[in-house]
């Protein structure tokens, strides 16, 4: 009798590959969405593809450390820890069978693939690009989830240094693209913002930004680079931020609903029941603005004026 096994191709999956630079939540937010995911009915796996990433708190289905180990390749190789890592992720491209073999016990999942936090990976270095684009001819259809922390928006240069890692990514890794200010709660924690919390989701004029950086003086030397720098964000016009606290249900629900309209994923007819009793007292949600307004208002403490004031005088 044939095995059913070999025949047939693998059936169309969804996921997502979480992407980002060192401590900006992806482990975190790996975890937060596997549990979200479970509450509304789908079933979910984590694929760990750091293999630095040695304490894991969530439950993981396929390991990258059973292949190689960061560890392992710097002892035997002399490498640092970034050669070491680059030389990882070009070990498990050589070796894709290995991850194929793996990834096809769960065929009817979605997917998290909680990526190394080196951000030369997704801005020039060819070898995750190069699995990402082996996964999609595995039939996965897959978004790029990359997060950055919600902080870097209190210093308007870390900022333009986020956009320009962003942009390059986005151009770089050639995936549906969500970009996440993560830890929304602490976004004040290392000074105010300049601005309204939409200026940065929908990253509106970066001039003004420049402006701010012109009253330093180590910066305002470097006016016309940062000058040009908001200019090249701009002109592609392709980066805009989608706020989360990975504790807050309303947060999760509007990250993973621009994930699934980004990858192509429908939802099931019980995920959508469980959705919108959890989403029930939310009104008019979708509408970005009102959405933003309301994370400004949770986690951003505004001046004298309240920020409706603020939009009535504008």
């Amino acid at each position: 009798m044939a095995s059913p096994a070999a025949a047939s191709p693998p059936s169309l999956r969804f996921g997502q590959v979480v992407i980002g630079p060192p401590g900006s939540g992806k482990t975190t937010y790996c975890l937060g969405m596997q549990e979200f995911m479970g509450q509304l009915g789908r079933k979910v796996v984590v694929v760990n593809m750091d293999p630095a990433n040695d304490g894991l708190p969530y439950t993981c289905a396929v390991d990258v450390s059973e292949l190689v180990t960061l560890d392992d390749v710097m002892e035997s190789l002399k490498l640092g820890p970034n050669g070491g890592l680059l030389y990882c992720m070009e070990y498990l491209e050589a070796n894709l069978d290995w991850l194929e073999k793996k990834l096809n016990q769960y065929s009817d999942y979605y997917f998290l693939f909680d990526c190394p936090g080196q951000v030369e990976l997704y801005t020039h270095q060819s070898s995750v690009k190069n699995i990402f684009s082996q996964l999609s001819k595995w039939n996965f259809r897959l978004a790029s989830v990359h997060l950055v922390d919600s902080h870097y928006c209190a210093d308007p240069a870390k900022f333009i240094s986020v956009l320009c890692t962003s942009l390059a990514s986005m151009l770089h890794v050639e995936l549906p693209h969500v970009n996440v200010l993560s830890k929304m709660d602490l976004i004040e924690q290392y000074g105010k913002l300049a601005f309204n919390l939409d200026f940065y989701t929908e990253v509106m004029d970066l001039h003004y930004l420049l402006d701010h950086l012109a009253s330093d003086p180590f910066f305002k030397k470097f006016h016309q680079l940062n000058m040009k720098l908001a200019d090249v964000v701009q002109d592609y016009g392709l980066v805009s931020f989608v706020p989360l606290n990975v504790q807050d249900k309303q947060s999760m629900t509007t990250v993973l609903r621009t994930v699934d309209k980004a990858n192509g994923y429908y939802f099931g007819d019980l995920e959508e029941r469980n959705l919108q009793a959890m989403m029930s007292a939310a009104v008019g949600a979708d509408f970005q603005f009102n959405l933003t307004l309301g994370v400004q208002e949770r986690y951003v403490k505004t001046q004298e004026a309240t920020v409706e004031e603020e939009m009535m005088d504008l």
